[in-house]
């Protein structure tokens, strides 16, 4: 488990993709910028399929071509072991975004925000289908709202 969560770390910290922790803040850029949001709900040190998803999904070069102009990342982690805890700040602002988007408490949990934090879709666990496949969703969610 300790080469997941650190394979999960350099996901994370890998370059192109950067990922949000500060929802208000990925907001605010979101309108600026014309753009969407994906916030993802994950268990960085416990939830293999959330581990998979960020180093298969996440990290493909198809999702970050995409991504790197057309969404803001946001991600809201829960971990569990104690070396690994959020700022009391962070697991606030985690636990609030879970209240409003992940209520029944699904991980891996992907959800795709308008500029204004209305959901437009949400993919719960792991989706069953390809990268690109995973891609093309979330563009053509997008193109049938514009």
């Amino acid at each position: 488990m300790r080469v997941l969560y650190l394979a999960f770390l350099c996901v994370l910290m890998s370059s192109f993709t950067t990922w949000e922790t500060n929802f208000d803040k990925a907001l605010h850029t979101a309108k600026s910028e014309h753009k969407f949001l994906l916030l993802n709900f994950s268990g960085s040190d416990w939830c293999g399929p959330c581990i998979k998803m960020h180093a298969d999904f996440f990290e493909s070069a198809d999702f970050k071509a995409y991504a790197e102009n057309k969404l803001v990342l946001v991600n809201a982690d829960f971990p569990r072991q104690k070396k690994n805890q959020l700022s009391k700040e962070l697991q606030k602002q985690n636990d609030h975004l879970a209240d409003s988007y992940n209520s029944n408490g699904s991980f891996p949990l992907t959800v795709l925000l308008n500029a204004d934090g209305k959901v437009i879709k949400a993919w719960d666990g792991l989706p069953k289908m390809s990268v690109p496949e995973f891609v093309d969703d979330i563009k053509n969610t997008i193109a049938e709202i514009k």
